[in-house]
């Protein structure tokens, strides 16, 4: 069985989960949606594959898109900081 059935947004409206925009309504049906996924017995390996995917709109693993991209750069720095490519900054 594959993560997405045992999914607690499998039934949610999608469109909670794809806000347009990040003010006003679009905050939120964000707010909602990340109240669903904090619950949700997958969570983990959603946003993973939401990382892996790449850029991937709407909210998965209970962060939207713009936070799914502010991991993936302190990944980065880590990744390099740890490999001797760091800036030198501490």
């Amino acid at each position: 069985m594959s993560w997405q059935q045992q999914a607690a947004c499998r039934t949610e409206d999608p469109e909670l989960f794809f806000p347009v925009g990040q003010s006003g309504p679009a905050k939120l049906r964000i707010r909602q949606a990340k109240e669903v996924c904090a619950g949700c017995p997958v969570k983990d390996p959603c946003l993973r594959d939401a990382l892996d995917a790449g850029d991937v709109a709407g909210v998965w693993g209970g962060t939207t898109d713009d936070e799914r991209r502010a991991m993936k750069r302190q990944s980065g720095r880590r990744r390099a900081a740890a490999a001797g490519g760091g800036s030198g900054e501490t």
